[in-house]
């Protein structure tokens, strides 16, 4: 259930009374999530909520936390980790202090086509597989991957259209990578939490913005910033984790559940990651954003500029990196 931290309280101190006896859940899964529940990785997540308790006759009760409310995003890999949290949903590239391959995401324009996402994040493929083991290695199992579409940038009065708008400009960004894509193009890199995004734009710690087109709609950042550059430079990916020694410690039954609704749960959000993106470029328009598409010159230009962040890459990210690349060019 869906419940903020002072509702979570009360009900657990009320409790749910039936001839005397109080009903509990068998299994208690709290979630972490960074974003507002009405965004649609909140929905999706409700999604899965709904499943798990309407299949377990109620024996599963899934709590979600949004907005931040337990753990922000750069903390939930720890909580979930260490146990602190059952379940936890973070940005992948929260995960790069242990596996710095992770960030092959977001080597500028890899990923530059649906069908090659599509075929990355299939559970199980060459780019996919490797993460998913290497972040058990954290103590965590990957349940199922959010489709969060792709990196845009925010600014205000008019586009960046080519690195040459980066000069002496400061930049949001939620990755050390990204950094790197914003310091090889002329910038200076904030790494700012999603949660905290809107009031750095609003109070102008930083000059640009760079997040996923859905989380304009879902924080309203067309109130503190005015244009979208459609740049696409990278794609982002959410991941559910929960602690691998409470998975564990779960009936067979219990995991077949939650399994299953997992799969259906990103089977949705996958499928419907276009329309979502579309839905939130027409409402920037509404509200009044400037919505600019860069040209096939200026792409170049952002290309060839960042040519550098491959190179950290594969300084960085090791074997594993080097096996994640080649996976991902043979696409």
């Amino acid at each position: 259930m869906q419940k903020k931290l002072i509702g979570a309280a009360l009900a657990a101190a009320l409790g749910t009374m039936v001839s005397g006896t109080a009903i509990a859940a068998d299994v208690t899964l709290r979630i972490s999530l960074q974003l507002p529940l009405k965004s649609h990785l909140g929905q999706n997540l409700v999604m899965f909520e709904e499943e798990v308790e309407k299949n377990s006759g109620g024996a599963i009760d899934v709590e979600i936390y949004d907005s931040a409310q337990l753990y922000k995003d750069k903390e939930v890999p720890a909580a979930v980790g260490s146990g602190a949290l059952e379940m936890g949903v973070a940005s992948l590239t929260r995960y790069v202090g242990d596996v710095p391959a992770v960030d092959i995401f977001y080597q500028p324009f890899l990923f530059d086509t649906a069908d090659k996402v599509n075929a990355a994040v299939a559970k199980g493929s060459p780019v996919r597989g490797p993460i998913d083991e290497a972040i058990q290695g954290t103590g965590s199992t990957v349940l199922w991957w959010q489709a969060y579409g792709g990196a845009i940038m925010l600014s205000k009065g008019g586009p960046i259209k080519t690195p040459a708008d980066m000069k002496g400009k400061k930049a949001r960004v939620f990755g050390k990578t990204l950094g790197d894509f914003v310091t090889a193009t002329g910038g200076a890199p904030t790494l700012i939490s999603g949660s905290e995004q809107y009031l750095a734009y609003q109070r102008g710690t930083v000059d640009i913005g760079m997040t996923g087109v859905s989380g304009v709609k879902s924080r309203k950042l067309w109130e503190v910033m005015d244009t979208i550059t459609v740049t696409n430079h990278a794609d982002i990916e959410f991941v559910v984790v929960v602690n691998t020694d409470f998975w564990k410690s779960l009936s067979d039954d219990h995991k077949a559940i939650i399994s299953t609704a997992a799969a259906n749960a990103e089977a949705d959000v996958r499928n419907r990651v276009s329309e979502i993106e579309a839905e939130a470029y027409a409402a920037a328009k509404e509200q009044g954003m400037e919505v600019y598409e860069p040209n096939a010159e200026e792409l170049d230009a952002w290309k060839a500029a960042s040519q550098p962040v491959y190179e950290a890459y594969q300084k960085n990210a090791g074997e594993l990196g080097a096996q994640l690349l080649k996976a991902a060019q043979a696409l």
